[in-house]
């Protein structure tokens, strides 16, 4: 019995010895870790994703593991403000809830928030850039403020990448940032001030030469443009991004971050709960908000991802690679009014941003009889104003903007050029919607032979538009060129972006392929009525 009784002693001892090991434990001094149950739904910012293997640690000590689905900003204030995030989501993460609350229907969507970590937006300048405009404090250089920072790129002193705000919180942080500090009122920016700033605003612009629908694509083309010897002088993005690309060891010359002398517009990552969140999923999502917002793992994120802490603890003190504290990095205003952010994406896309030139290269070919140009006609014409959700009031085609529809079938069709203006652009957009009506499909599928003569007309203008070409095809080559002769040539093509469209029975390794050789990216439409939404988010990316 004696042995029995010390054999069962020794057994519980393993087998706490086991759990212990298995289990992770809280740090010194931290409480035990809340603990929950299943899945926490979350709809998230794409950026979010390096945070993947600190959520992974969430779930072995919290027992709750967060499955992220990510969506673009405007998609995502969308989904909620209509109620269909709800349905499918427990929560919502991004980068920032300031556009979302301004929406009259989001208090009502939206439960408790917690705020994870920060970044500001800043600017990040090739150090020898920085240095020859005495922008380089380290070096003994002074922080120049947003204005000072606009005259630069007006003058073309430098050039940057940065997201598409109608796309991208980091892209309309920075527009917010710079728009209120040239505004110079020291308080939100009101709709009716847009128009007297917007000379400055578009000088601010004019140094632009990436742009892309996410923070992710923006560094690996800022990356692939250095690569092939056409560097870009730096980024406009969140600092955390910035800070990751120079430790990274993939830059020739390390980036300087900027922080303009009056103030930025930052991140807050809050994880904010759903309206009509089930007891569970609130259970979950204190178990994981508690176990995120621990010292410990405020110092794992910041030190990871390279984000600030969301906690004011003394014992997380900023890396050396941050530079001044949040207390010395003023909050420029966010704008009050839902009326006054929207005109201001509105002015960027018709006013501010250089003008763009897109080429709609279209597969008419015999196999796009029926439903798939019937989503054709409709995913472009959603593109003119007939599509009146939030995201594509913003994905429209653009004030100044050059659209070019070429059609192929058999061989090249003759292309159709529409130049929209300024301002009162609709009787153009409403020739487009008549063009788009009267396309007909017939013939085989010439997929090289219309690419390159989409080339041939890149540039024709001679003017400093950003150009785009936009391929989408539901089949492989039948007729002209193959992809051998086209990826021949590539070497010898002006460098401009193809976004290849996955449709119908198009061939995925040849289309990936082509939107690699050009720097480009394919969006997947072959789920039923994707075609639009994929359309819609090529917009972002041009």
């Amino acid at each position: 019995m004696r042995k029995l009784l010390v054999a069962s002693l020794a057994l519980v001892v393993v087998g706490s010895l086991a759990a212990c090991t298995d289990t992770p434990q809280a740090a010194k001094g931290e409480q035990p870790f809340v603990k929950g149950d299943g899945v926490l739904r979350v709809l998230a910012g794409s950026e979010l994703a390096d945070l993947q293997p600190i959520l992974d640690e969430a779930a072995a000590a919290t027992g709750v593991t967060v499955k992220l689905t990510p969506t673009g900003t405007l998609d995502g204030v969308e989904s909620v403000v209509q109620g269909g995030a709800a349905k499918q989501y427990d929560a919502t993460w991004f980068a920032s809830n300031r556009y979302l609350q301004l929406h009259p229907d989001a208090a009502s969507r939206t439960g408790t928030a917690t705020k994870i970590a920060t970044s500001p937006v800043v600017l990040g300048l090739r150090r020898s850039v920085a240095e020859k405009l005495g922008w380089s404090v380290q070096d003994g250089g002074t922080r120049p403020t947003w204005s000072e920072i606009a005259v630069a790129a007006g003058e073309r002193k430098f050039t940057y990448g940065m997201t598409n705000p109608a796309a991208s919180n980091s892209g309309f942080a920075a527009l917010v940032g710079v728009a209120a500090a040239i505004a110079g009122t020291g308080a939100a920016l009101t709709a009716d001030q847009i128009g007297p700033i917007t000379p400055r605003l578009r000088a601010f612009f004019a140094g632009q030469s990436l742009t892309a629908g996410s923070s992710g694509w923006l560094m690996d083309a800022y990356l692939r443009a250095g690569t092939e010897g056409r560097p870009v002088d730096g980024l406009v993005n969140y600092e955390s991004v910035i800070l990751s690309l120079n430790a990274s060891g993939k830059l020739t010359e390390p980036l300087t971050v900027v922080y303009p002398a009056d103030g930025v517009v930052t991140a807050d990552y809050p994880l904010t709960l759903l309206s009509g969140a089930s007891e569970q999923a609130r259970t979950n999502y204190a178990a994981v908000t508690d176990y995120l917002r621990r010292p410990s793992v405020q110092r794992q994120i910041m030190q990871r991802t390279w984000r600030r802490p969301a906690v004011p603890d003394a014992s997380l003190t900023l890396d050396a690679a941050f530079g001044p504290k949040s207390g010395n990095l003023p909050e420029l205003p966010f704008p009050g009014k839902l009326d006054a952010a929207d005109a201001l994406i509105g002015a960027f896309g018709d006013s501010l941003r250089r003008p763009a030139r897109t080429i709609y290269v279209l597969d008419l070919s015999g196999s796009m009889k029926g439903e798939r140009l019937a989503g054709l006609k409709t995913a472009l014409t959603g593109l003119t104003g007939a599509d009146t959700s939030l995201s594509g009031q913003f994905s429209r085609f653009n004030g100044r903007e050059q659209v070019i529809l070429l059609p192929f079938s058999t061989r090249p069709g003759t292309p159709t050029t529409f130049d929209l203006p300024e301002a009162g652009f609709e009787p153009t957009l409403a020739q487009i919607r008549t063009h788009v009506q009267q396309l007909k499909a017939d013939g085989d599928t010439a997929i090289y032979d219309a690419l390159l003569a989409a080339y041939g007309m890149v540039g024709a203008g001679g003017d400093d538009r950003v150009t785009s070409i936009v391929l989408l095809t539901d089949g492989a080559r039948t007729a002209g060129a193959d992809l051998a002769a086209f990826r021949a040539k590539v070497p010898q093509l002006p460098r401009v972006p193809v976004f290849t469209v996955l449709f119908g029975e198009s061939n995925t390794g040849e289309m990936t392929e082509v939107s690699n050789l050009t720097g480009g990216r394919t969006f997947d439409a072959r789920a039923t009525g994707a075609l639009a939404g994929a359309f819609k988010e090529i917009r972002g990316y041009q």
